[in-house]
């Protein structure tokens, strides 16, 4: 597992990308729980992000695509509405302890 950040440097209800070997992320934080996804667009392959690390819609409770408004869950991805409707965005598992949050790429 490789790690990602501190886990202080994602609070709650926030997202925040990052590049691991050469691969495009981002993680949010909801609950106390950090979800990590690839940063592509299951319906174009785009990255996510309206700005660097704002991958939450203005509710701050869905994930949103910045080209066409396409809608995610946090908790596992899929697409509630738009253009990719029933697919999801590609998870990447993680865990969480005292030095920081990994992933498994």
């Amino acid at each position: 597992m490789k790690l990602l950040c501190a886990g202080a440097e994602l609070i709650n209800d926030s997202s925040r990308g990052f590049e691991l070997e050469g691969e495009k992320l981002f993680a949010v934080r909801r609950g106390g729980q950090v979800y990590v996804y690839f940063n592509r667009c299951p319906h174009r392959g785009v990255s996510l992000e309206w700005h660097p690390d704002q991958f939450l819609d203005n509710s701050q409770s869905l994930i949103q695509c910045a080209t066409h408004g396409a809608l995610f869950l946090i908790e596992d991805g899929e697409c509630i509405a738009g253009p990719c409707e029933g697919r999801s965005l590609k998870n990447i598992p993680c865990r969480e302890d005292e030095q920081g949050i990994w992933v498994s790429l």
